[in-house]
């Protein structure tokens, strides 16, 4: 089993890369392997809507190919990212884009795997839950499974105010969603005669 982590913080070591190695390692505490993949030094092109990928390939030969194959072999994927504007940053956006190969010319990849979000902003509603809910349109475009942090405050997801390793209220929605997730993808990976019920 394995965890993906993408970054989308045009930063290598802010808040939301904070967040996220917290999360990996709380994922790693149940057995599970993760991948951590930051978008800050990756060239990316944005998606020109040719659907060239309807025939199983992008038209671009870029960094998005080593982000393809992690998606693939992924069973859960967590997604971080600052709040810009109300939304996910445009690195994070144009990553999403791109993943329309997996969705078209891979007939629905990434269906059945689990997403959850990370948002970390400057203010306590600083647009976090937007951010989060950008994330959460772009799971269930793929038809993923999506979660919350679950109780004891089962919001949108994870959600970080200013400086994240400060944020003891946020660590602890980031470490509930870490550990969601983590039960989630094995409960999902489990053999059906091995379910209960």
């Amino acid at each position: 089993m394995n965890v993906l982590g993408i970054c989308g913080s045009p930063h290598a070591d802010g808040n939301s890369a904070y967040a996220l190695r917290h999360a990996l390692a709380v994922v790693e505490s149940h057995g599970i392997e993760t991948t951590y993949i930051p978008l800050f030094d990756k060239s990316i092109r944005p998606c020109d809507g040719c659907f060239c990928c309807r025939k199983g390939e992008c038209i671009y030969n870029d960094d998005m190919l080593p982000i393809y194959e992690a998606l693939r072999l992924c069973d859960g994927l967590l997604l971080a990212s600052p709040v810009y504007l109300g939304m996910v940053t445009g690195q994070m956006k144009v990553m999403m884009d791109r993943t329309l190969l997996i969705r078209v010319g891979e007939n629905f990849g990434m269906s059945g795997k689990v997403g959850a979000g990370i948002a970390c902003g400057g203010f306590r509603n600083g647009g976090q839950e937007l951010t989060l809910l950008n994330m959460q349109t772009f799971f269930l475009q793929q038809n993923m499974h999506v979660i919350a942090d679950g109780p004891r405050f089962s919001h949108s997801g994870a959600t970080i105010v200013g400086r994240a390793g400060e944020d003891t209220v946020g660590l602890q929605t980031v470490e509930n969603l870490a550990h969601h997730l983590a039960e989630t993808v094995v409960k999902l990976r489990r053999p059906s005669a091995e379910r209960p019920g």
